[in-house]
């Protein structure tokens, strides 16, 4: 076999190792960011994502080994890069309606671990075939790059070496400088170019078709018949790169929520992706396509109708302190509907927050309105309270999204860290937003383990939501002290509410379920009650569905 005149030089063989290496790393940081939006970005999803992975590269290393010792053609492992190379150029263009289209297939037919299942399914549909192909790549160079045994060890330690680096590399410019400031999208059609750019040059450089003209020569073809073949391929280079200029045409987008038509603003952070829809009564922020409303700003500011109401309380029920002298920490800012709501109905009081994504605090200066003297700090929430001395008067914990529970911030040695930075009369407020029904469900366990902290806590659901507030303090009076503080509200509004909270307030009895830093299965448990809420959701649909079959749930739409 000849081989062609550009592998002569094993420079471009560690180019293609390092090259690979670097896309299958961004291609694995880019699903994390493409199915986040749908299905969150919790451990459980990341795991679902490494595992298909590794999965993938697997049955890549095996067909790759294999396949190159029984036709050593490197034509054939530039084909694979080639076609590795579109598929991931298509995946800004069709993959979340692929998401969106699986969703509604298992929606109907799966009873339990919905998202759990659904994440799965996408990441072995959409990710699969080009990392299989992208896992050929090291077998196969490594078959072409050893001239003779006394070499082996370094050549392939080489490829190993170059596979690395650009993976390193692949790890950090996504997260740091393309998913920031491009967007999740383009970071696909970015690294597909250059692996599209790494098949073509071995297809345009030397000989264009590589050893396939040898064979054809060697076999007896004519002049005409090989002219024939350097067409073809010039062909297929041609159509390659129009399709990847279509995908770039098409794909060239961050719209997730591809079906709404009014948002104020959609992008990506390093943490989140970011949506932010307006209407005539609310301004929301969402970090999650399909549910979920992270902050909302009323722009009568008035109640928001929303759990940021029921936490009202927490500052009327500090002892021997006035709700308007007051100092409010807010671990989980967002977009500051909690500060914002305390400086309208208790005056100007000092409010601080703690946000580790400070995209989200851009956005709240620019559409959402929070007060420039409203302090925030760009950090995560218990980082920061290990930094500072101060206490406050009420601390709010608010940094838990859907199933996206930092288990940091859930465990006893968390919130007794909340607790020695509170003041002696202190009140911390908890949004759990996940209210589960089942023995140990995720709300029970964060409620048991604030309450081998704290000697008084009371919880309140709700009403119209899944969430559900937890009022915490080591003072006995909390509710004594917020029906004092709450005959003295002149808001008929808050009175209102404050009096629908009061009454609905329930003391805890804590049980023996405990988070710790060692310990902590938020993700699996937050799943279960996520898992609860759709098949509540869906049943209505289902029992359409079933009735009267798909013509009769369209009409339900």
């Amino acid at each position: 076999m000849n081989t062609p005149r550009i592998l002569n030089n094993k420079l471009f063989l560690y180019l293609t190792e390092f090259f690979a290496g670097m896309s299958v790393m961004a291609v694995e940081l880019g699903a994390s960011r493409l199915l986040a939006p749908y299905f969150s970005s919790s451990q459980i999803v990341w795991t679902i994502i490494i595992g298909t992975i590794m999965i993938a590269m697997a049955l890549g290393n095996i067909f790759g080994g294999r396949s190159a010792d029984k036709n050593p053609d490197p034509g054939r492992l530039y084909k694979r890069i080639l076609a590795a190379a579109l598929w991931i150029a298509a995946i800004p263009v069709v993959g979340k309606y692929m998401i969106l289209g699986i969703s509604a297939l298992l929606i109907f037919s799966v009873n339990s671990n919905f998202l759990m299942i659904a994440a799965f399914a996408a990441c072995m549909v959409i990710f699969v075939f080009p990392l299989f192909l992208l896992g050929t790549v090291t077998p196969s160079l490594a078959k072409y790059s050893v001239g003779n045994l006394e070499e082996s060890g370094k050549v392939v330690g080489n490829l190993g070496a170059f596979n690395t680096v650009g993976s390193i590399i692949g790890t950090f410019v996504p997260t740091f400088v393309t998913i920031p400031s491009v967007g999740t999208s383009v970071t696909f059609l970015i690294f597909a170019g250059i692996l599209l750019t790494l098949a073509i040059v071995y297809f345009v450089s030397g000989k264009r078709s590589g050893s396939e003209e040898n064979i054809a020569h060697n076999r007896g073809a004519d002049n005409k018949e090989i002219t024939k073949m350097k067409k073809f391929g010039m062909v297929k280079i041609t159509v390659s790169i129009l399709f990847y200029a279509a995908c770039c045409a098409l794909g060239y987008s961050d719209h997730f929520a591809f079906w709404e038509t009014n948002l104020a603003y959609e992008g990506e952070s390093v943490y989140n992706y970011l949506q932010v829809k307006e209407n005539n009564r609310n301004v929301i922020l969402s970090t999650n396509v399909l549910f979920g409303v992270q902050s909302v700003y009323v722009k009568n500011q008035g109640l928001t109708g929303m759990y940021y109401d029921y936490a009202m309380a927490a500052p009327l029920m500090v002892g021997d302190k006035k709700p308007e002298d007051c100092e409010v920490l807010i671990l989980g800012m967002g977009t500051g509907t909690y500060a914002t709501q305390c400086r309208k109905y208790f005056g100007d009081m000092a409010v601080e927050g703690v946000e580790i994504d400070d995209r989200i605090t851009e956005l709240a200066r620019k559409y959402f309105y929070l007060p420039e003297d409203v302090q925030v700090t760009t950090y995560d929430g218990r980082a920061f309270l290990n930094a500072v001395n101060r206490k406050y008067d009420v601390i709010m914990v608010d940094a838990y999204q859907d199933i996206t529970i930092p288990f940091q911030m859930s465990s006893v040695e968390f919130f007794t860290l909340v607790r020695e930075h509170l003041t002696e009369n202190g009140v911390m407020v908890v949004n759990m937003n996940m209210r589960g029904s089942n023995e140990g469900n995720i709300n029970q366990y964060l409620a048991d383990t604030i309450a081998s902290v704290f000697g008084e806590v009371y919880t309140v659901d709700v009403k119209g939501s899944t969430n559900r507030e937890l009022f915490a303090s080591n003072q006995p009076g909390m509710l004594s002290r917020l029906e004092e503080n709450r005959q003295k509200i002149s808001d008929r509004e808050l009175y209102a509410m404050m009096e629908q909270t009061a009454s609905a307030l329930i003391g805890y009895e804590p049980g023996n379920y405990v988070f710790t830093d060692d310990k902590a299965p938020v993700e699996l448990l937050g799943m279960q009650v996520i898992d609860e809420i759709i098949k509540d959701e869906v049943s209505y649909y289902k029992e359409i569905y079933e009735a009267q079959g798909l013509e009769g749930l369209l009409n339900a739409f």
